[in-house]
């Protein structure tokens, strides 16, 4: 069982991870810090997220994207990104478990981790 070590700095980081439904990026962590009164440094925030990710507090999402976002459900699901205005939801529908032995047989690999990424345009953007 691994020790947590939440400083001050990583207590907040993570909240204002838990209480963001938007995947933020760390820039948006940082944003959110100051409207809370919070002035961390860059490195500081990057590298608590770094180890919220680590220890398994929150998930660190690459969704094709040049940056990073951030996730607290941790539970296994997918994602879709809007191709227009690059909001990410979270799908819930859980993988076929035939899809997965399929793409494990095609490729010789063992799966340990599955996680898809969904693109496509969200509603509002549909809209306009």
């Amino acid at each position: 069982m691994v020790k947590l070590n939440l400083t001050i700095q990583r207590k907040a980081i993570y909240e204002v991870v838990q209480g963001s439904h938007d995947h933020p990026t760390a820039a948006d962590v940082i944003e959110r810090l100051r409207s809370k009164g919070f002035n961390f440094a860059y490195g500081t925030v990057y590298n608590s997220l770094r180890y919220l990710a680590d220890v398994g507090l929150i998930r660190e999402l690459k969704l094709g994207e040049a940056v990073s976002r951030y996730d607290a459900r941790t539970e296994d699901h997918q994602h879709i990104v809007c191709t227009k205005c690059g909001r990410v939801g979270e799908v819930l529908t859980e993988l076929p478990a035939s899809w997965v032995s399929t793409v494990a047989d095609e490729t010789k690999f063992v799966i340990e981790h599955a996680h898809v990424v969904l693109e496509g345009v969200c509603e509002t953007c549909a809209k306009s």
